[in-house]
This record gives C-alpha cells, structure tokens and sequence, in this order.
C-alpha cells in the first residue's frame, strides 16, 4: 500500500499533538464520559513498580516531551525534573509518581499513549547509559546506535543517552539539535570501497580537515596489530588513536588482542595513540576492559535498551465538591508526594499535603498550571552534571525508599 499523505510510517509532530497516536478504546472512553456524565477531574500519576535491571533506581527522562505535549491544555502538571533519579521496590506496593496529571479525564485520556511512548522510551534510554557510565569510570564513551532503530526516534536516543553522561554521539541530527558536534571515525565500507586500507587512511587524511580526529579502524582486512603498525606508518604523529571493531564471530579474546595492539604501539614510541573498542559492546565488557582503553563506541545494547514500564493510573477523582480517593485493584489510592532526603538517595512517599520532613526536599514540581508552563527547563549540560553527582551517590551509599501516610 502506498501512502497519500506522507512518506513514511511516521507520526508528525501535529498528529501526537491532537492525539491520534493514542488507542481507540480512549476515544471510546472520552465520548461515554463527556456525554453521561459531561465532566470527570481526576488526578493521574505515572510510576514504575520495577526495573529491567537488577537495581533499585531509574534516570527519568522524557518530561520535556510531555509538557510540551499538554501545553495549551486545561490541566495541572507536576513532575520530576528531566534526569531525576528515581526509585522502586518491586516488593512493595508503594511506588513513586514521577509525573502528576490533573484534568478532566476526557480532555487527557487520548494523550496516555504518547506520555507513556516519551517516558518509558527515552527512561529506558537514559537508565541504560547512566549503568553504562557508571561501569566506564573514566573512561570515554560514544553513542553509535542510531543505526538499529526507527530514525524517527534518533534525536530522542541521542539526547537521553548524552543526559545520562555520554561523551559524545555520532549521530548528525542528534548532534545538531543538541548544539554539540557529532563524533566518529569511518566505516568499514570505506576501506572496502578503495580496496586498500592505507590507501583509504591517505585519501581520509589529505581529504578531511585538522580538527578531525585521525583515529585509524583496523580491522577491516588483516590482524588488528597488523593494520595498527600500518596505521602508524600512514598517519605518523597524527595518529590520535584506533577504533577496533572486530564482528564476535571473530573476535577471540578482545582483551588480548588489545594488549598485543597496545605493546606494539608502544614498543615502537606511539603509545599515546589512544585505543577505542566498538561493536557489540555492553555491561560486561566495559567491566572487562576499561583499564586498557580510552573509549567505547556503543551501539545497540543502549539504543535498544530495554524500556522502563511506567504505568498511568487515576488515584482520585473529583465528586460532589471534594476529592475522592480510588484506585484499580493492586493499586494504591490518592495524591502523593515524594520527599528527599538533602545529599542523599532516601526518598519518602507520603500523601499530598503532609508536612515535609526537616532536611527533605521535594521531588515533584510545577510544570504546568492552567495549561501554562511555570517552570524553565534545565540545559543537558545542567542535567548532566547533576546526575554524575547523584550516580556517585548510588555508588557510595546506594538508594532507598520508605512511605509514610
């Protein structure tokens, strides 16, 4: 079937505005609502009861996404900030709401799919760097992974994956609407297309300006230590490093063909020349291998990371002049409140309206009020550096969560 209207199976930015990225059975609900009984204020929370990981905590992201989306609309807004860690025990009933939502339900029902479509994608996202960054210390890291997901949805990885502490992505768009420079070296298919290795690195060294870095991938043809020495002999001083990027399938042990790669380099006076590995790279191989490398080129395990399963759900509903507490089956009733702890990971949930406790903050803000956006969003350099803080804080001291009412 060719499409009419569009070239791609692609949702534009109008359509998710008007809500025609949700499921029918809300437009359903929306009509028997309005037309029964006109008008039903609700309050929604959004919460995960647990993660993909062994782990206790998540890094939020997609808020950004969601306010924009409601702007104009006749609701209240309260969130997390872009970037908060937040936490669940999915041995307790008790959760934490990252995001607030009170309307008529009608005017918000078609907007479920695409707050949960932001937050559990780009959370996801997010969440899996943030390991990822914590597991490579020191080390450099790269987003590589736009490759093996919709390039609609490019922008979104590249942003959560550089909020959560990456140092740099690859991809142009991504790059671009964040004002950051992308990064990369060069591609197998180059090598291939010249048929010769040197001859490719020569013609990618007298064609490419200075401020390109000359990191050299090779393993296209011959042994990686191989190419490595030929690598030096074509790009000599320049040489800023090598990009190994080896299939599994022929991998054998990585560590060891780094140390042979890194001897030799050094053996002959270039051991400066800084070693990046890529393709495949996850969890355990940043474990395995940051104490010899400079950087890692990762793909799909943080772009295909798996999503977090956030969950929409009324907790109260408006009758008769006041608020009435309800809630779904294995579901916990009415508004709550997330408190932290100052300069640590101890969060509380209370209900709404308690008293904050001496030396908490709280954790939900002000993002809409009457359709209005009160709050400025952070810069992602602001964010960034906010979650490195908080990431050495699970290190140190771990996180946990308590509930009060």
């Amino acid at each position: 079937m060719d499409l009419k209207d569009r070239l791609l199976w692609v949702s534009k930015e109008e359509e998710i505005k008007s809500g025609e990225t949700t499921d029918i059975y809300f437009v359903y609900s929306s009509e028997v609502i309005r037309k029964k009984v006109k008008e039903r204020k609700v309050v929604m929370e959004v919460y995960a009861r647990k993660f993909p990981y062994d782990a206790n905590w998540g890094v939020l992201c997609g808020v950004y996404e969601v306010v924009k989306l409601l702007e104009g609309l006749p609701l209240n807004l309260r969130a997390m900030e872009e970037g908060e860690i937040f936490l669940a025990d999915e041995k307790s009933s008790i959760y934490e709401p990252v995001l607030q939502i009170e309307a008529n339900y009608p005017d918000i029902a078609i907007y479920e799919n695409p707050i949960l479509g932001f937050l559990c994608f780009t959370s996801g996202i997010a969440t899996k760097a943030a390991r990822l960054r914590m597991l490579a210390k020191d080390r450099m890291l790269f987003s590589f992974g736009t490759r093996r997901t919709h390039p609609a949805i490019a922008p979104s990885i590249e942003r959560a994956t550089y909020l959560a502490g990456f140092d740099g992505v690859s991809n142009v768009l991504g790059a671009k609407l964040m004002g950051k420079k992308p990064v990369g070296t060069m591609p197998h298919a180059m090598m291939l297309c010249f048929g010769s290795t040197k001859e490719a690195w020569k013609a990618f060294d007298e064609t490419l300006p200075d401020d390109v870095p000359r990191i050299a991938l090779i393993d296209t043809f011959g042994d990686e230590k191989q190419e490595a020495l030929e690598a030096l002999e074509v790009f000599g001083e320049k040489l800023n490093g090598i990009r190994i990027d080896t299939p599994s399938s022929r991998r054998g042990n990585i560590r060891k063909i780094v140390e042979e790669v890194k001897w030799e380099l050094s053996l002959r006076g270039a051991k400066d020349v800084k070693i990046y590995v890529s393709g495949g790279i996850d969890e355990q191989d940043i474990e395995e291998l940051r104490d010899l490398v400079y950087g890692f080129g990762v793909g799909t395990s943080v772009s295909s990371a798996p999503v977090i399963d956030f969950s929409a759900k009324i907790v109260q509903v408006f009758e008769l002049g006041k608020w009435k507490p309800i809630a779904k089956r294995g579901d916990i009733a009415g508004k709550k409140e997330v408190f932290r702890k100052q300069d640590a990971l101890k969060d509380m949930v209370t209900l709404y309206g308690r008293e904050k406790p001496e030396g908490y903050k709280s954790l939900l803000k002000d993002f809409i009020v009457e359709g209005k956006i009160v709050r400025d969003f952070k810069s992602l350099d602001e964010i960034r550096e906010d979650l490195k803080r908080k990431l050495k804080l699970i290190e140190e001291f771990g996180a946990s969560l308590e509930w009060r009412i």
